[in-house]
This record gives C-alpha cells, sequence and structure tokens, in this order.
C-alpha cells in the first residue's frame, strides 16, 4: 500500500530461494509434507476444538476457556520460534483432482480470484498457529483472525482450471501480540510451479475466548535474508502507522491535492454560464456517484469460520466479486485484478448479520480502475449500522476507460484516497493475454 518500493512479484526466482531454504534443516516431518487444500480448514478446526456442527458451537467455546491456563503471561516465557517452523506448503490439485474444479471455475474456464482470497486467509491463520504451536497441548489456547491484508500483487501469469496450484507461507515477523506472514501462489506450467502472486497478511493473537490480546512466540533470525525480511516487517508496520496518521479522515489533503481537487471542479464548470452550480462533465468522463454497485448478503451458520464468526475470506470474496462487477460495468470489457491493497478489519461479523456492501469507482487512469468496497453489518434485531471493512481492489481493463469526476466534497475525499492507494502501484502492468485472473 503506500510503499514506495518496486512494485514487483518477490517470487522472482532470485527471491524463492531464501522461502524454500525455510524447510531445510527442518526435523519435523509434518513441515516437509504439502498438505492438501482440504486440510488447512480440518486442521484449523483440530487446532481450536470447532465442532463441524453447528449446534456445538457453544458447547465448544465453553472447552476453550480451560485453556486460559496454557496462556503465556509474558512474550519472555515463550520459546523463540525460527521462520522454518512456520513454514507450510499447500496444494490444490485442480489438475490431479478435477472433481475439485467446479468450485473454482469461472464461465469463461478460469480461475475464481474470490476462492483463492478465502484459501490465503486460511492458510494465513494456520501459519501462525505452527508458529505458536504448544506441544504439550492438544489444543491451542491462542485465538488467532486476520487483522489486515497488507497487500496482494499479481504476477503476470494464466490462472488455469486443468493446472495444479501450490501455495507456502511462514510468519515473517512479530510483535508482541501479532504477525506478519507472506504467503505465495503458484501454478503448474510445463513440469515446473511458475508465481501467480504475492501476499502479505497480519494475523492478531487473542486468548481463548476471543476477548482480550495474547502474547505470541518471539522470532529467531538465521540468516541475512531472514534478517531482511524481519526489517520489512518493521517498516511496513511503520509505514501503516504513518498512513494512518494521514488519513483523509484526519488531516486536510496536501496542497498538491487540494490543486487537483480544484482543477477537476474547474473542468466540471458549464463554460455558458457563470455560476459554481451549473456542472457539465467532460468528454468520455462518469459522475462519481453513477459508478456505484451494492449488495445484501444474510450471513448464514454456513460461512462462519472457526470461532463461529463469519469467515473473513468470505467477505474478501464477496467484496471483490462486487468489486469485479463493478469494474467491468463501468469499463465496458472484462477486468483483470492487479492488486488487492490494505484491507483492515475492523469490526468481526456475527452469524445472523445482514452484510450491507456497497462498491464505487473511485478513481481510474489509462486502462486502470480503482474500486473502494464498504462493508457494513446489521443485526435483525438493531437496524444500526457498523462499518466492518473498507475493501480496495486495483483492476486492469483491457481497454481505457472514462475518467471519473467527484461531485461534492466527500467524493473528492474519496477519489484523493483512491489516488493514493492506486500510486501506491509504483510500477505499471503491462498486460497481457495469458493474464486470466477473473472473479
Amino acid at each position: 500500500m503506500r510503499r514506495a518500493a518496486l512494485r514487483l512479484c518477490t517470487l522472482s526466482k532470485g527471491l524463492l530461494a531464501p522461502s524454500r531454504g525455510l524447510t531445510q534443516g527442518s526435523q519435523n516431518p509434518e513441515k516437509q509434507r504439502v498438505f492438501h487444500i482440504h486440510e488447512v480448514r480440518d486442521k484449523l478446526r483440530e487446532i481450536v476444538g470447532a465442532s463441524t456442527n453447528w449446534r456445538d458451537h457453544v458447547k465448544a467455546m465453553e472447552e476453550r476457556k480451560l485453556l486460559h491456563s496454557f496462556l503465556a503471561t509474558s512474550q519472555k516465557g515463550l520459546p523463540p520460534r525460527r521462520m522454518k517452523d512456520s513454514y507450510i506448503e499447500v496444494l490444490l490439485p485442480l489438475g490431479s483432482q478435477p472433481e475439485l474444479r467446479e468450485k473454482y471455475l469461472t464461465v469463461q474456464n478460469t480461475v475464481r480470484f474470490g476462492r483463492i482470497l478465502e484459501d490465503l486467509d486460511s492458510l494465513g491463520v494456520l501459519i501462525c498457529y505452527m508458529h505458536n504451536k504448544i506441544h504439550s497441548a492438544k489444543m491451542s489456547p491462542l485465538s488467532i483472525v486476520t487483522a489486515l491484508v497488507d497487500r496482494i500483487d499479481m504476477c503476470k501469469k494464466c490462472l488455469s482450471p486443468e493446472q495444479d496450484i501450490k501455495f507456502s507461507g511462514h510468519v515473517s515477523w512479530v510483535g508482541k501480540t501479532s504477525m506478519e506472514v507472506k504467503m505465495h501462489m503458484f501454478q503448474l506450467h510445463d513440469n515446473e510451479f511458475s508465481p501467480v502472486l504475492d501476499a502479505t497478511f497480519v494475523m492478531v493473537a487473542r486468548d481463548s475466548e476471543n476477548k482480550g490480546p495474547a502474547f505470541v512466540n518471539p522470532l529467531t533470525l538465521e540468516s541475512p535474508e531472514e534478517e531482511e525480511l524481519f526489517r520489512q516487517g518493521e517498516l511496513n508496520k511503520g509505514t501503516r502507522v504513518t498512513f494512518s496518521s494521514m488519513s483523509l479522515l484526519k488531516m486536510a489533503p496536501t496542497a498538491e491535492e487540494r490543486t487537483t481537487i480544484h482543477e477537476m471542479f474547474l473542468n466540471t464548470l458549464d463554460p455558458k454560464t457563470i455560476s459554481f452550480r451549473s456542472r457539465v462533465l467532460p468528454p468520455n468522463a462518469v459522475w462519481m456517484e453513477n459508478s456505484k454497485l451494492k449488495s445484501l448478503d444474510i450471513c448464514h451458520p454456513q460461512e462462519r469460520n472457526i470461532f463461529n464468526r463469519i469467515f473473513g475470506g468470505f467477505l474478501m470474496r464477496r467484496a471483490y466479486e462486487l468489486g469485479w462487477a463493478t469494474a467491468c460495468n463501468f469499463g465496458g470489457s472484462r477486468p483483470f485484478i492487479v492488486t488487492v491493497d490494505d484491507i483492515m478489519f475492523q469490526k468481526p461479523v456475527e452469524v445472523g448479520s445482514l452484510l450491507f456492501l456497497s462498491s464505487q469507482v473511485c478513481f481510474t487512469q489509462g486502462n486502470y480502475i480503482q474500486v473502494r468496497v464498504h462493508s457494513e453489518v446489521a443485526s435483525l434485531q438493531d437496524k444500526e449500522h457498523m462499518t466492518t471493512n473498507v475493501f480496495h481492489f486495483t483492476f486492469m481493463s483491457e481497454k481505457e476507460v472514462p475518467l471519473v469526476f467527484p461531485r461534492t466534497y466527500g467524493e473528492s475525499m474519496l477519489y484523493l484516497d483512491g489516488q493514493r492507494h492506486f500510486s501506491s502501484m509504483s510500477a505499471p502492468v503491462t498486460l497481457k493475454k495469458d493474464y486470466l485472473i477473473k472473479p
């Protein structure tokens, strides 16, 4: 999000070696083997003692109260872990097990990116549990949840529903109660796994009842590559704090941004009148208010996570699909996802809630479309709406798209916020015919 560093997929062969090297020397055969994608959710249920039956969820949560005695009173009392201790590889065998394809298949015969978001969310949680594993306890006393999707960058690779996909990842930075997770995704091509995406998630540890923070195991660094990953995690944390402090909800736009908005306002004044009220669109432009799409979901128990809240991956998938539809409707052609940026999970979504999603184009440039999706929930008993998430997606269209113009001051702030997120994608992406990542 906000970084001036080169935008590249850190899955290039030169940067893959440290991650692959994390498994070298590991004596635990469980970390050596590759998990099946179905094993991830099953493993998570086993770790926290969650039941697959919704009617048993109250009993399962009562049993977790007994795990409080296993919680550390300080981080100093926890043994340090290596990056290789949390390293996991997971296989999504779309090629070797065709029966899995339908869940991931689009009508254009490509892979649904929304489903990939769900898999990444589950994998990130499992990686953190591996980092904090207590060998003397059958279940973990920690409740680990996704706090932030810092960034997901796509590589220019085709996602075929007929070839196996592999995920890998590990903890790359830890604080006292939070962890950064680096995850990568590859797809089999010519008998070799080629990079597809690079993802950074931030997870937080809570106590066994998910009511307060809990300490996580510290991280020990074993190589210069690991030291660089940890240093980058520290920089990411600092950048997030800086970006938050500069939010347009807290501070006025910069002088340059104010000039941008004023010039856009002047470009929409009707030259036939001398009035600030008479507004007309320039050629090949759309009012921001006309770029909106909305949706409503009822949050059923089927979409719950292991802690009986609504699964964060489900929220990301629904937001992404609405954002994709918004970009498609706006640009007039099929869009391609380039970057997912700065998704903050502000509030958990309870089972039974009404989930309101509102999506709109907030910035465009050339072939790029910046889409913002706002998520709110309301209970069936209480009509008050509360914000749970704000999602930022950068799409690329096959052709140049119209400019989007704000009418109001509030829309102008959305435009500037979208511009900031777009500008964080430091280097442009060249769209190729094999870049086929769809909803």
